[in-house]
């Protein structure tokens, strides 16, 4: 007999139940969030598992990889496909939370996510240290140019090289404001150089790793990019073929088509919301800051001339993802005409 299982995770403590294939609850307990909680309950000799499912959440990834680790049948549901479900109860609790995720198990009715890999996990955690840094600096810029705005110090356009500077000049003949001003700029120049070490490692795997370097032919396409793609994507196998990419990311219509209605909306931004960004801003320097014509530009350019530059931004974004995909599975580089385009293929 067949059994499956649901795990409801939480920080501390994590609700199982167990059923079989009609539908009956063979096991109900509450354990640690922890492996060495839950593998003397998921490795029982009674239980032959054909699948445990667990939301995608902060520590869905580790103990994704112990449960895999076991030999045990883990999968990793989608977030808003599990609420959807689990919304049809009454009462909200752990105990019901785990039951309906047995049952999602038991009927086949999820929709899983990938799970990373160790090495593109670590890749994404530098890049979100990273992003989390600059905003972090970019908001004491703000705060200082508007307080000091309230003195009608005006700090006008200067870069941030210089900008330390500029705020000590304004605020040389004042010792009260300067005093209130120094903090800031030394946690700024700190932030500063930290986001310039950790731009630095950035930098060092991008030059040791053959897949970004192709990546960065496309125009367009910096380092910064490059690697948020290849820890996003992390197995390239794992989609169908290449034009999926872009649905994963979010970059297609939502469609909404019920009896005679039948419409498409705006972009899902549904899936990864730095890697969409970092497409959108690749396609954006595409169109207005590369100089050199390519036939994807061309392409684009003629989308922004009937419907405007926004939705050809949009529109080459989804395209990108599709090519850096088939240049990562080909082994290839950006083809700028046509011509290369067709003789390669």
């Amino acid at each position: 007999m067949d059994h499956f299982a649901g795990l409801d995770v939480s920080v501390k403590e994590t609700s199982v139940c167990v059923l079989d294939d009609t539908g009956r609850i063979v096991r109900e307990v509450k354990v640690a969030s922890e492996p060495e909680a839950l593998l003397p309950v998921l490795t029982n000799p009674l239980y032959r598992f054909k699948r445990i499912g667990l939301e995608a959440g902060p520590l869905s990834q580790w103990l994704f990889s112990a449960l895999a680790e076991a030999g045990l049948p883990a999968i990793c549901v989608e977030t808003r496909h599990m609420r959807a479900v689990l919304q049809a109860q009454i009462n909200k609790t752990d105990r019901n939370d785990a039951r309906g995720i047995a049952q999602m198990m038991r009927v086949g009715l999820y929709r899983p996510v990938h799970v990373k890999t160790l090495r593109s996990q670590k890749l994404r955690m530098l890049l979100t240290h990273r992003k989390l840094l600059q905003s972090k600096a970019i908001a004491i810029d703000n705060d200082l140019r508007g307080t000091l705005r309230n003195f009608g110090l005006k700090v006008g356009v200067v870069g941030a090289a210089k900008f330390e500077a500029r705020i000590r000049e304004l605020v040389e003949n004042l010792p009260d404001l300067a005093e209130l001003v120094e903090p800031l700029l030394i946690v700024r120049r700190t932030l500063r150089e930290q986001i310039g070490i950790l731009h630095g490692r950035l930098l060092a795997i991008v030059r040791t790793d053959d897949v970004c370097r192709r990546l960065m032919t496309v125009p367009g396409v910096g380092p910064v990019v490059a690697l948020t793609y290849r820890a996003t994507v992390d197995v390239p196998a794992r989609f169908r073929n290449s034009k999926a990419v872009g649905a994963v990311f979010g970059l297609t219509p939502a469609r909404y088509q019920s009896g005679e209605i039948d419409r498409s909306g705006t972009i899902s931004r549904c899936g990864d919301e730095m890697m969409r960004a970092m497409l959108y801003e690749a396609a954006h320097i595409m169109l207005v800051r590369v100089a050199k014509w390519s036939w994807l530009k061309a392409w684009a350019m003629k989308i922004a001339r009937h419907r405007g530059m926004k939705r050809a931004t949009v529109a080459l974004a989804r395209r990108l993802a599709v090519i850096m995909h088939r240049i990562w599975v080909d082994g290839s580089e950006f083809r700028w005409t046509r011509e290369q385009a067709a003789a390669a293929a």
